[in-house]
């Protein structure tokens, strides 16, 4: 298994991780619906999570695959959160447009 992943040369893992963490970056910047945003986060996340596996299987050394292991922890506790907020956001200003969130100041 670990000579067939390593055929692949790890310049092309870098510039998929590379082109999944650009697009994750302009749909934050870009778009204004929350759920988006949100799932552009996760992407971004993803992207180090691919750079981290690719490099650890590379070197064989089992550290960046543990890495991986606390960023999805860490991206399921953000998903969850982030719905939550979303939830309440959507309950007071009946849309998920994050351009609306400066009405709750209020």
């Amino acid at each position: 298994m670990l000579e067939s992943i390593r055929q692949i040369p790890i310049d092309y893992y870098v510039y998929l991780s590379t082109l999944l963490f650009v697009i994750g970056i302009l749909g934050v910047l870009i778009r204004r619906n929350a759920i988006i945003v949100l799932m552009c986060v996760e992407l971004m996340l993803n992207a180090v999570n691919l750079l981290l596996a690719a490099f650890s299987t590379y070197l064989g050394d089992a550290q960046g695959q543990i890495m991986v292991f606390f960023i999805m922890v860490v991206a399921a506790a953000e998903a969850a959160v982030g719905l939550g907020i979303l939830v309440m956001i959507y309950r007071n200003t009946k849309s998920t447009d994050i351009s609306l969130l400066d009405k709750l100041r209020n």
